[in-house]
């Protein structure tokens, strides 16, 4: 017996070893698979301009029955208020592409970069309590169906806030939460919800929040939310609408986004957050309501003044409640401020010129295309002349030629306090006071 044995004991170690080997790789598969649903990114493997600055931390395991899995965000514990800047979302989540196209382009979002603050986070907080006790319910509101997914968001902030922010946030005691800079506290965390609680979040992040839920008809219908910020519309003029209704101006949208967009939506889970940007060019900071959104540009308006308005969009589901969160937190910058970003001026001209017609004049250009496009040449000859980029160029690839180039992603960013030269002229020639 042991004759027959032996000489197939090679054959039985290799299988052995080939079981191994497999059972490995499918463990780490499954590893790296469960870390890109889950929005934690192998290090190795994440692309420097999709996630410029992103922090050089393996994920923590740490979770919490509010996270839905999640684990708990890195803490940043060196974090300058007076210096700090958000990603510049020109260059993370493809925000400018050319062609230019509508579609979700979306990605799974690292844990870290759910809530974003920067240098400007006072004048935001101010910003939103001088609007809430200008408009009330038009930017605030929510559907007794929603009231208790308030209180969740509520809850989660206050959770995540502390842990991301020590330098910024506090918490007493489990049901308390104070914020450090404006100086507020707020008790019985847990034991508010609806407009109440969301009166709370308004004084404790930039980000606005829309909320949504699946109705027995299986469609998403928006119940209620923070909208403070909206630019272009108004919470009280899309609240308890679904989808379709809510997205009926956009290009394309309902014909061919309509229904995977709503079956992400209800399908994804609460440890699979996810995130993606937006544009558009806007002729105020009057984040609330820009002016260009139903009127034109100031006469006297100068093309460097418009401003470049990118919505950072981050997308949860919570746990106990099943809501659908949309965050926005709309980031501006002037288009000066693109001076010495190499290719932008160029992609966006190309973008506003060579764009599919309906899809440009739905962002606005026939209002302010004229301002635009003929700075947008001149920072593009800057640029040459300075050697920053060449005629050559295919500004397609604008993020991997800097990558592979070793250029800096650029963080400029005009104060928001800080009115424009043409603001200042038009004030002027009205006779009025910044």
């Amino acid at each position: 017996m042991l004759s027959h044995t032996i000489p197939d004991l090679p054959r039985l170690l290799t299988v052995l070893a080939f079981w191994t080997a497999l059972l490995t790789a499918g463990v780490c598969a499954f590893k790296y698979g469960r870390a890109i649903v889950y929005g934690l990114r192998p290090t190795a493997s994440r692309p420097s301009y999709d996630n410029a600055n992103w922090e050089e931390h393996e994920p923590k395991k740490e979770s919490s029955h509010l996270t839905g899995g999640l684990p708990d965000p890195d803490p940043l514990l060196e974090f300058d208020l007076k210096t700090a800047t958000a990603r510049n979302f020109i260059y993370a989540n493809k925000t400018m592409r050319y062609p230019y196209h509508q579609t979700m382009a979306h990605q799974p979002m690292h844990i870290n970069h759910w809530i974003e603050i920067d240098k400007e986070y006072k004048w935001y907080i101010d910003e939103k309590a001088r609007v809430i006790a200008e408009q009330g319910k038009k930017v605030v509101d929510s559907l007794p169906e929603n009231d208790a997914a308030c209180g969740e968001l509520l809850e989660l902030l206050a959770d995540y806030l502390p842990k991301r922010y020590p330098m910024l946030f506090k918490r007493d005691n489990p049901d308390s939460i104070t914020n450090l800079v404006t100086g507020d506290r707020f008790d019985g965390v847990s034991s508010l919800a609806g407009v109440d609680a969301l009166l709370v979040i308004s004084r404790l992040v930039q980000d606005d929040f829309l909320m949504a839920r699946e109705r027995p008809d299986g469609k998403v219908y928006l119940v209620g939310g923070l909208i403070v910020f909206p630019g272009t519309y108004l919470l009280s003029d899309t609240i308890d609408k679904h989808l379709e209704v809510l997205h009926s101006p956009v290009p394309d949208f309902n014909a061919k986004l309509l229904m995977s967009v709503e079956r992400t939506l209800k399908r994804f889970r609460p440890d699979q957050p996810f995130e993606r940007s937006s544009w558009n060019i806007m002729d105020d900071r009057n984040l609330f309501l820009h002016n260009i959104a139903s009127g034109l540009p100031d006469k006297d308006m100068r093309g460097e003044d418009l401003w470049l308005r990118i919505d950072h969009q981050t997308f949860r589901k919570l746990p106990r409640t099943n809501a659908i969160i949309f965050g926005v937190r709309p980031i501006m910058r002037r288009i000066e401020d693109l001076a010495d970003s190499p290719h932008i001026p160029l992609l966006m001209e190309k973008v506003h010129t060579e764009s599919a017609e309906h899809l440009i004049t739905y962002k606005g250009m026939p209002k302010y295309g004229h301002l635009l496009l003929p700075y947008l040449r001149k920072l593009t000859q800057s640029q040459i002349e300075r050697g920053l980029i060449s005629r050559e160029d295919d500004v397609r690839w604008f993020r991997e030629m800097l990558e592979k180039k070793g250029v800096p992603v650029s963080s400029t960013q005009s104060p928001m306090s800080i009115p424009t030269e043409s603001e200042r002229r038009k004030a002027a020639r009205d006779g009025k006071q910044l």
